[in-house]
């Protein structure tokens, strides 16, 4: 029996469970995105205190990254799910709380996007090592990662659509209306929790640790994920990946719907249809997760970032450089009238766009390149890739930055196109494992 059939054999319900945990991270981080409406209607709050539950998410991974790798080093994969997922329901369960009558309270809310981010992270943390354990690492490891981020990206999707139907007319819009999507988010943190109470799965950092813990350090001296010259140029990685997944959306967005007569002028597009066109964004990498899981097993994750980062570059350089009057069609939805309507876009934000069909596998990749090799030191590895998320927090005001310094968002664009070269390097050359000399079972 094959490797491929003996994993599907006994480690079906894991793997499914992996797969359920990975769709919950989208869920409840994107869940911050309609949320913020909410918050600003029923709270009266400013346009930075709205976004405050975004930002939490981002300030939850730096704190929580490397505390989430110990905790997984310590009590292992299953518990660390666990704590986890109790975490997150308490997270979910305040941000509900919020908006009782009784409570009515904008610190309350933000209190359980923070402690739900810290669950984020943790789960983070634990599915994507898992899941690269369950298929024995390599392609089938990458392949696995791959397929759990085609329900991360259709959650991303979802939730945003159907949090918005719950709303309907931002101005009256209240938590309560939230409701059913906040409990579907308690309900599968339940559900879960009681399935991976009885489910076992595989421990191998800890069976590792407790070996190691009876040998001599090797030649007196003590490694960790940091010996490794591969994994640190792959959490480079994943943190300059974040400015390229987070920043062309935002600035295409921004650089569409913006007046072209304000001081960094934009195109003037109506808000609805640029929101429709930079959403195609997300389609594009759910698109290419589900291409990226399909193809996994045939194709190496080195191959496949070689080949995205190189299109990736590419898009974005014509994205910059093409004249902005080589126009195209898209259909939009239109906020003014609330109907589908045509609209005329530049086609360069469409291949700019298009470049979610490329960041789509490199998180998994990145993921399975830098990790390759680490043996007992792939969970503290895991909780620092989680702490370099907080890229997504700094990467995006940098580019901010460099439009309203050069008065061009399309110059802005720099920034992820110098972030896609690196991404280009580390799976050239970087991805290489020069410390195998350290022993690490």
């Amino acid at each position: 029996m094959s490797t491929i059939q003996t994993v599907k054999k006994n480690y079906a319900l894991p793997i499914a469970m992996m797969y359920l945990l990975f769709f919950m991270i989208a869920f409840v981080t994107n869940l911050c995105n309609p949320m913020a409406v909410i918050v600003k209607n029923q709270f009266a709050a400013t346009n930075l205190m709205a976004q405050l539950g975004n930002a939490a998410n981002f300030i939850a991974y730096a704190v929580m990254g490397i505390p989430a790798g110990l905790l997984l080093k310590r009590i292992g994969y299953r518990k660390t799910a666990l704590t986890a997922l109790v975490v997150g329901f308490v997270g979910v369960f305040l941000q509900y709380l919020s908006g009782w009558d009784s409570v009515q309270s904008y610190w309350v809310y933000l209190s359980g996007a923070f402690i739900a981010g810290f669950c984020m992270c943790m789960l983070n943390t634990v599915v994507n090592p898992m899941l690269n354990t369950l298929g024995g690492g390599g392609k089938r490891g990458n392949q696995l990662i791959q397929f759990g981020g085609v329900g991360n990206s259709l959650a991303a999707t979802f939730v945003t659509i159907f949090v918005g139907a719950l709303v309907g007319d931002a101005s009256k819009a209240r938590i309560s209306d939230a409701t059913p999507a906040l409990f579907i988010a308690m309900g599968i943190f339940l559900l879960v929790f009681i399935v991976l109470s009885f489910v076992q799965i595989p421990e191998p950092d800890q069976e590792k640790a407790s070996e190691a813990a009876r040998r001599p350090a090797q030649g007196g001296k003590h490694y960790s994920a940091f010996s490794f010259r591969h994994f640190n140029l792959g959490i480079i990685a994943i943190f300059l990946y974040l400015g390229v997944e987070v920043g062309i959306p935002t600035y295409v967005l921004q650089y569409l719907s913006t007046p072209v007569d304000a001081a960094t002028p934009g195109f003037g597009m109506d808000s609805g249809v640029a929101a429709s066109v930079a959403g195609v964004f997300w389609l594009m990498m759910l698109i290419g997760r589900l291409c990226g899981g399909l193809l996994g097993g045939r194709f190496s994750s080195r191959t496949q970032i070689l080949f995205v980062s190189s299109v990736c570059i590419v898009f974005i350089l014509l994205g910059m450089f093409l004249p902005t009057d080589i126009m195209m069609t898209f259909f939009g939805f239109e906020g003014a009238t609330g109907q589908f309507v045509s609209a005329k876009i530049p086609v360069g934000m469409a291949l700019l766009v298009l470049c979610g069909l490329c960041t789509s596998v490199c998180w998994g990749g990145i993921f399975n390149m830098a990790v390759e090799g680490l043996g007992r030191y792939t969970s503290v590895a895991s909780g620092m890739f989680m702490t370099m998320v907080c890229g997504g927090g700094i990467l995006i005001p940098l580019q901010g930055a460099i439009a309203d310094v050069s008065g061009s968002f399309l110059t802005s664009f720099a920034v992820p196109l110098i972030c896609s070269v690196y991404i280009f390097f580390y799976a050239l050359v970087g991805y290489r494992n020069v410390n195998k000399d350290i022993v690490t079972d």
